[in-house]
C-alpha cells in the first residue's frame, strides 16, 4: 500500500478481533514509530506490548485506578473497566520518556511520541490490521504506569489497540475548506 492510499483509507476500527499482528509485524510497526521526527534525537518513545493474558495487567490496573478514584465503585463498574483492554488482541502502550531540562521542551518530546503513534497507526493499516488510538484517564494514571513498569514520570500518549478489523470505522472525508490562509 502506498503512503497516500494508507493515509486516505485509514480509519479507527470500531471492533477488533484476533488475530493481532505477528511478532515481526509488531516489530515493524514499532520501528515505524521510531522513525518519527525527533527534534534533539532524544528517542523519547517507549513501547509496552500486551498480548493474550498480559492484557490483564492493564485490565487490573485500570480497575485498581477506578477503585482508588471511586472507592464506592460497584463490581459491575470495576468489571466494565477490566474489560476495556480485552477489546483487542494486542495493545501497545506508547509512552514518552521525557528528558527534563533539555533544550527541547517537554511538549515537543510528547509531540514526537504522538508522531510515532501516527506512524504506527499507518504502518498497522498498511500491514492489513485495524487500529484504535485510546487514551482516557488510564493514560494519566500512576497506577497504570507502575503496572506497565514505566517510569513514574513517563507520559502515556496512546494505548494503540491492534487486531483484525471486525468492524472498520467510517473513513472521514478530508477537507481544507476554511482551514488555510495563504500568505505571500
Amino acid at each position: 500500500m502506498d503512503l497516500f492510499t494508507a493515509i486516505d483509507s485509514r480509519s479507527s476500527s470500531i471492533k477488533l478481533i484476533a488475530p493481532g499482528p505477528s511478532r515481526p509485524h509488531l516489530e515493524r510497526i514499532m520501528l515505524a514509530g521510531a522513525r518519527a521526527p525527533d527534534h534533539g534525537k532524544l528517542a523519547p518513545w517507549r513501547f509496552v506490548v500486551l498480548e493474550g493474558e498480559a492484557r490483564k495487567i492493564l485490565a487490573n490496573a485500570m480497575a485498581d485506578m477506578l477503585r482508588a478514584d471511586k472507592p464506592d465503585a460497584t463490581e459491575a463498574q470495576l468489571t466494565a473497566e477490566r474489560e476495556k483492554p480485552l477489546r483487542a488482541p494486542t495493545i501497545i502502550a506508547v509512552a514518552a520518556r521525557l528528558t527534563r531540562g533539555h533544550k527541547v521542551p517537554e511538549h515537543e518530546q510528547v509531540q514526537a511520541v504522538a508522531a510515532a503513534v501516527q506512524n504506527m497507526f499507518l504502518a498497522a493499516h498498511a500491514l492489513g490490521y485495524g487500529a484504535m488510538w485510546k487514551t482516557g484517564v488510564a493514560a494519566r494514571s500512576s497506577i497504570v504506569n507502575r503496572a506497565l513498569e514505566l517510569a513514574a514520570d513517563d507520559e502515556i500518549v496512546a494505548f494503540l489497540y491492534l487486531g483484525t478489523n471486525a468492524t472498520p470505522g467510517p473513513i472521514r472525508a478530508a477537507s481544507l475548506d476554511g482551514k488555510i490562509r495563504w500568505l505571500s
